[in-house]
């Protein structure tokens, strides 16, 4: 399943309470529940003013669908390529 990385701009994001972000996180769950497993949250980085979001969806529209019913800012939606970390420095060429 193809995975996305989901920019949401919310002033004041690294503000929010926990309280705040376990309500963002239940209505976020139930708009996932109705949308059934082939949209999935993997997980979200909270930073100054925005909320970075990993999802596995079958396409854009769906991630897009999913922040639309549950009333969240997608204001970039962009579909991963490929995923680099520090161990890929050490894999041989590919050719």
């Amino acid at each position: 399943m193809p995975k996305f990385v989901i920019e949401r701009e919310i002033p004041g994001a690294g503000q929010m309470k926990a309280e705040e972000l376990q309500a963002v996180s239940r209505k976020s769950c139930d708009v996932l529940r109705e949308m059934g497993p082939q949209v999935q949250w993997v997980q979200s980085y909270v930073t100054g003013n925005k909320i970075y979001c990993i999802y596995n969806a079958e396409n854009e529209a769906q991630v897009r669908e999913h922040a639309r019913r549950g009333g969240f800012p997608a204001n970039s939606v962009a579909k991963v390529l490929a995923v680099i970390d520090p161990t890929t420095a050490e894999q041989p060429a590919m050719a």
